[in-house]
């Protein structure tokens, strides 16, 4: 029996979420810069006899276990319903009787928390398929295949940037356009990517948020061309490529304002993107000494990236933890999806 592991990188986004989400990447293209941290979502799949086409699933994420005992069992009914797309789409059909297979899944971050991790599960699943059918996708084509099972198989709304953050990893720049997405890998200094991460802090808020919904209300919007969404959606993307061009020049000191900037544009996309409790948590980081931030997800809660001027980055951790908040310890993660096999 093969056993087949895969793992794949979360990602905070620093600029330019939002405009990665249809259709306005397809009218006015979207760019988006983001980077893979220390924490992952882990797939492993085994193989084996009997041939009966079944499927078992555990998912420490949700302390659950389940058995579809034929292909006709794998129906959506908000039960791992990611597991089950990503088997209907990546499995052979063409044989009735094929290997069971079993699933065992976990991830660092609870969904709905705002760090790609459904996105980025679903690359790890696509991972593990491909080791499985001796697939030689790229990075691309993973990319796309787990947006095909979240975004189009599933429904679930939501841009690209998880799915080709996880499968490429490091330090990205991303433009998505109407027929193609273009991944540029950033070379950011050594001395400058440890000063950046020395001047983040990761916290999680204590809440998590549904960004189904919000990204519904912001697609509707835009469809609508309501002026405050649309001109806060291009000054995002002007926004991502200002905040790129100042990383890569190693003007660390920038990234606090644009953090904040950015932002204050997001909470104009749509109504749910902050609420009292996110703002407070917000302003008492900024009246300890943070110098800017935002909400790393879609919006609603999760996690909140804060930077800090360095002597008063303590401070502003006291401070997160007064809120109710967890300070998270991360480094940058490098590399993009990883498997392997063991026999």
């Amino acid at each position: 029996m093969t056993i087949i592991r895969a793992k794949a990188p979360l990602r905070i986004s620093f600029a330019g979420g939002g405009t990665d989400v249809s259709p306005y990447p397809e009218e006015k293209g979207g760019a988006v810069l983001n980077c893979t941290i220390s924490r992952y979502a882990y797939s492993t799949l085994e193989a084996a006899p009997p041939e009966d086409g079944s499927v078992s699933v555990t998912s420490l994420d949700y302390n659950l276990s389940v058995n579809y005992a034929k292909p006709e069992d794998l129906v959506y009914n908000g039960e791992l319903d990611l597991v089950k797309a990503a088997v209907n789409v990546l499995r052979p059909r063409k044989d009735r009787d094929c290997e069971s297979l079993r699933l065992f899944l976990h991830s660092d971050a609870p969904v709905g928390t705002g760090l790609g991790s459904s996105s980025t599960m679903a690359v790890a699943l696509v991972g593990v398929f491909q080791r499985y059918l001796r697939e030689s996708w790229t990075a691309y084509e993973v990319a796309e295949l787990a947006y095909q099972i979240e975004r189009q198989e599933l429904g679930v709304r939501g841009g690209r940037q998880d799915m080709y953050a996880a499968a490429f990893g490091g330090f990205n720049f991303m433009e998505f356009e109407a027929r193609r997405t273009i991944v540029s890998p950033l070379k950011i200094a050594p001395e400058v990517a440890n000063e950046l991460a020395y001047r983040l802090l990761l916290c999680y808020t204590g809440t998590i948020h549904n960004s189904n919904d919000i990204i519904q209300r912001q697609q509707a919007n835009y469809t609508q061309k309501a002026a405050s969404t649309v001109q806060a959606l291009d000054a995002t993307k002007a926004l991502a490529i200002e905040m790129k061009n100042e990383l890569l020049r190693g003007n660390i000191d920038a990234m606090g304002r644009l953090l904040d900037e950015g932002w204050q544009l997001k909470k104009q996309f749509t109504d749910g993107i902050s609420n009292p409790q996110i703002d407070a948590f917000y302003e008492r980081a900024r009246a300890a000494g943070a110098l800017g931030g935002k909400l790393v997800g879609s919006g609603g809660g999760g996690y909140i990236l804060l930077f800090c001027d360095v002597a008063r980055r303590a401070e502003v951790a006291k401070s997160v933890q007064a809120s109710g908040g967890v300070v998270t310890d991360f480094s940058f993660e490098s590399a993009g999806l990883q498997t392997w096999a063991l026999r």
